[in-house]
């Protein structure tokens, strides 16, 4: 008899800033009834002190699993854990180029490296600019083994009034990717709102 696998995310969280964007998808994925294992590297764990006024404890609580950054032996280091894949949210230039490398020192990195050779969804939220050649050329190299690569850029056309709605469409649109639509992302073409230019657009157009 065959078994249906779980709905099953694997969420990281590195040391690159926009840690609001690894939550927030946690708490959104739990309001979807998405089981989610979330892994944080020790960078990230500062960046929580720099960015927010979460405890570490907090956000550990939002996932239904958290794997310690160097369990190498945890379930989500090993291809026969069945996921539906893995957002890296943020994801910083170090993750990214264990990733690409395939010489993982994290729980974070193999758990993605993982993702990869068993042919599921890799999403990298990368957070860094400007770019410098060789970003480029390991952000090509993991498109072409399979991976996402999806910045963190803001939608203007769905008129955020804040920045929680910045983050909020943001990591919608990266919950598209897994066919996950939980209502946060206006979308061109089916809210009519959005084809209305704001009033203060309208005044400084040519």
């Amino acid at each position: 008899m065959q078994h249906a696998a779980p709905k099953r995310m694997i969420i990281g969280i590195s040391g690159a800033s926009g840690v609001t964007y690894g939550v927030r998808l946690l708490q959104l994925l739990r309001n979807a009834g998405v089981e989610t294992h979330l892994v944080m590297s020790k960078t990230a764990e500062q960046t929580f002190a720099y960015e927010t006024d979460l405890k570490i404890a907090e956000v550990r609580e939002l996932a239904n699993v958290s794997h310690a950054i160097d369990d190498m032996a945890s379930a989500i280091s090993s291809g026969s854990f069945r996921t539906a894949g893995m957002i890296v949210a943020p994801c910083s230039m170090r993750s990214m180029s264990e990733i690409a490398s395939g010489v993982t020192t994290t729980l974070l990195t193999r758990a993605a490296d993982v993702v990869l050779k068993e042919r599921r969804r890799l999403v990298l939220m990368v957070r860094e600019t400007p770019l410098h050649t060789g970003h480029l050329r390991t952000m090509t190299a993991l498109s072409e083994m399979g991976a996402i690569i999806a910045p963190p850029v803001p939608a203007f056309y769905a008129k955020p009034e804040n920045l929680e709605d910045v983050v909020e469409h943001t990591v919608g649109r990266v919950l598209d990717l897994f066919d996950i639509d939980i209502g946060v992302v206006r979308r061109w073409g089916e809210d009519e709102a959005l084809k209305r230019r704001s009033p203060s657009l309208r005044k400084i157009a040519p």
